[in-house]
């Protein structure tokens, strides 16, 4: 993205993709025009492009930031060097759960927008998603070659958890009857139960 240099480029530039996300969550990214952004933003349209080619640039951005952050904080983690595939499957589920809920408009077009990417950029996001996704297929596959885990397919039941994860983002509320804590907790049971988890 080309950026305008100095601390108010750097703002303007960070409040084009906070208002991009919420505008392209809330209304769909085929239904919102630069002219809109930039009225919400506070700038003239023209001024928009000092930030970003073009409106598909804009969205393959923001998809590109949102894997970026998701892969970079499971790297930041600090993991013991002896761990075992139930404990490493339990720091996944804890960590996608803490990660994404926080970020629900950025996983919501993370999901819902990658048809509307030009091919090219497509392949980048899905790149960078089976990245991800390998995470958890190795820890299944370590688990399923020890015996702790059974499952008829790892790669399914990889897509299947993820999908579980993610899907807490459309219906968890802070104020509903349950803590997150509780709520982690039942979602942990589940994704062991979904393993086949041999403790």
């Amino acid at each position: 993205m080309a950026r305008k240099s100095g601390s108010s480029g750097i703002k303007t530039a960070k409040q084009l993709h906070e208002t991009a996300t919420v505008l392209f969550a809330k209304n769909g990214y085929a239904a919102v025009s630069m002219r809109q952004i930039a009225r919400e933003v506070g700038v003239q349209a023209g001024a928009l492009y000092l930030y970003t080619a073009d409106k598909q640039s804009l969205l393959f951005d923001l998809l590109d930031e949102h894997m970026k952050d998701l892969l970079d904080a499971w790297e930041g983690r600090t993991t013991p060097h002896e761990i075992t595939p139930i404990d490493q499957l339990e720091r996944f589920v804890r960590f996608h759960i803490r990660f994404h809920l926080p970020r629900a408009d950025e996983v919501f077009i993370s999901y819902m927008e990658l048809r509307n990417l030009t091919p090219e950029n497509f392949e980048v996001i899905q790149n960078a998603r089976r990245t991800y996704e390998a995470i958890l297929h190795d820890i299944l596959s370590a688990g399923q070659t020890d015996g702790t885990f059974k499952v008829s397919d790892t790669k399914v039941a990889t897509y299947a958890i993820i999908a579980m994860l993610t899907g807490m983002n459309t219906w968890y509320r802070d104020e509903g009857r349950l803590s997150l804590d509780m709520i982690e907790e039942i979602y942990l049971d589940l994704v062991l139960s979904a393993a086949g988890a041999t403790p």
